[in-house]
């Protein structure tokens, strides 16, 4: 017989658990749900074990299949373990219209793996998503936490290679745009206005 799978918060992150549900009112700590799945799947190597949420929803005294619909319908939450690095190409329109699909090729190429598939050695998990909320800024991908923007096919490859060798990467813009400033500079308001 399978011994059953356990989950259990670290002291730590109880600690944590049990702030978060104090922001709530007294028989609303079911409104902790998502920021207890996100604790839970950090502990876990950023996946979310049913265990996991069991333990979530037993916490927060609410039904399990609630626990279940939620973090089924949420795209931040992984139900299958992922790699250690896990990349998210955005490929809606806008930065489709940007060139995203090169950023999937170069991953492909440099990786060896197509979308939802993981590398041999767990290193690497890359998935499509939709709109990563930077279009202005497009293409774009997320790893872990960090989002990386304004991505050419040979940017991206030197961002999988440099992941490949322990290095960290600055986030943010890789063209080194700042914000969602005019790719060429300013086009307009360029002189300064007496008032």
């Amino acid at each position: 017989m399978e011994k059953p799978v356990l989950f259990t918060f670290t002291p730590e992150n109880l600690a944590r658990a049990q702030a978060i549900i104090a922001k709530y009112p007294a028989g609303r700590q079911a409104s902790a749900v998502l920021p207890l799945l996100d604790l839970a799947q950090r502990q876990n190597g950023n996946w979310l074990p049913r265990a996991a949420m069991d333990f979530v929803a037993d916490m927060l005294e609410m039904p399990r299949i609630r626990v279940y619909e939620i973090a089924t319908f949420y795209t931040m939450f992984n139900l299958q373990p992922v790699g250690e690095n896990f990349v998210q190409v955005c490929t809606t329109t806008p930065c489709w219209l940007r060139g995203s699909d090169g950023i999937v090729k170069t991953c492909r190429d440099k990786l060896g793996i197509g979308m939802g598939e993981t590398t041999a050695d767990g290193k690497f998990t890359v998935t499509e998503v939709e709109c990563l909320g930077a279009c202005v800024n497009a293409p774009m991908v997320q790893i872990n936490d960090d989002f990386y923007e304004d991505l050419t096919p040979e940017i991206m490859g030197k961002m999988l290679d440099d992941l490949k060798a322990g290095k960290k990467l600055p986030a943010g813009s890789q063209s080194g745009r700042r914000g969602s400033c005019a790719q060429n500079g300013p086009t307009s308001l360029k002189a300064k206005q007496d008032v």
